[in-house]
């Protein structure tokens, strides 16, 4: 058992097991608030595991409402058209992006640092700019409404439990793609990561780890896309903007970037808080900035690497009183520290 968890890795382990658990929602309560906070939670973090594969490079790419946008409106065309089984529907929305993202892969990640960024922001604009001037494709302005509920060998996915149930049945493809992605291709990534340059001068083939994790989370956040548009049952710009990029970065960052349990820790937090602050009309954005200011100011690591950190660091107090603290926080210098 140990080798099957050590083989797997723990973090991992719990993420495919709390997405798991995700199904169990619909059999404790019948509350639809409830069940929309969980959809927007479970989108949030497949959103934000896109965000976290190209983390785990160094890379902080803005890209992601614009694959989600591929693989949604994909997937609303494709069920206009009379195909509503769940599971081609799904393949539809990962292959779709995942294929835009190969070519595009190959061209903008020859950019570094704040310029892949700026790049890749200004690919989510192009793409919201193709889905308001192509009418006859995507519904321009009007988006495609009146898309059919989604089917599971024959029955309906109509039903808010359904919805969610089929939420939680792609949040835990898009877990399970992840965990197996930086699980395999783990030190190439944190070689990248740590020193690209030099990494390359070693004779690892950089490029094509890059473009490996560049259409591996295109395709991831398609899926995410998909159950965005299977929420609403509808697929318009309006849920796919630029800006919304910048929420599912705050969410991986905030979470932790060093764990695959970042994604899923900062999501839930900070979706459940801003439908929180809400509540409080004119005063929510700012409640929300101040929450990401302290938490970031408070857990330089993200929640989940100062957790390690301080349990660590209570482990070896506890098994060794007298030692010294030689640890330091995720992301900070045992000096800084």
């Amino acid at each position: 058992m140990g080798a099957f968890v050590a083989r797997i890795g723990r973090a991992e382990l719990a993420c495919i097991v709390l997405s798991v658990l995700a199904f169990s929602v619909p059999f404790l309560t019948h509350d639809r608030l409830f069940y929309s906070i969980s959809n927007q939670i479970m989108i949030a973090v497949i959103a934000a595991f896109s965000v976290f594969i190209m983390l785990r490079m160094n890379l902080i790419s803005f890209a992601v409402p614009a694959f989600m946008a591929i693989g949604g409106y994909a997937a609303a065309i494709a069920a206009r058209n009379g195909l509503t089984d769940v599971f081609a529907l799904m393949a539809i929305a990962f292959a779709f992006p995942a294929l835009v993202a190969l070519p595009l892969g190959a061209l903008v990640l020859r950019l570094r640092g704040v310029y892949f960024v700026l790049v890749t922001y200004i690919l989510s604009e192009i793409l919201q700019l193709f889905l308001f001037e192509t009418p006859g494709l995507t519904g321009g302005s009007n988006g495609i409404a009146g898309i059919p509920a989604a089917t599971f060998f024959g029955i309906s996915l109509g039903r808010y439990e359904y919805v969610l149930l089929t939420t939680a049945g792609i949040l835990l493809l898009a877990t399970v793609i992840t965990a197996a992605t930086t699980r395999y291709y783990g030190q190439q990534f944190s070689a990248i990561e740590e020193n690209e340059v030099l990494a390359q001068s070693l004779g690892l083939v950089v490029w094509r780890y890059k473009v490996i994790g560049f259409v591996i989370a295109g395709g991831v956040a398609g899926l995410g896309g998909y159950a965005l548009v299977t929420m609403l049952l509808t697929a318009h710009p309006s849920s796919f903007s630029s800006f919304s990029g910048v929420s599912y970065i705050t969410y991986a960052i905030v979470g932790g970037r060093t764990s695959i349990l970042g994604p899923v820790v900062g999501s839930t937090i900070l979706v459940w808080a801003s439908n929180l602050f809400s509540s409080q009309a004119q005063y929510s954005q700012g409640l929300f900035g101040v929450l990401i200011v302290f938490v970031i100011f408070a857990a330089k690591g993200g929640i989940v690497g100062t957790a390690e950190y301080w349990l660590k660091r209570w482990l070896r107090k506890r098994s060794d009183p007298g030692a010294g603290d030689d640890l330091a926080p995720v992301g900070r210098s045992k000096d800084a520290a």
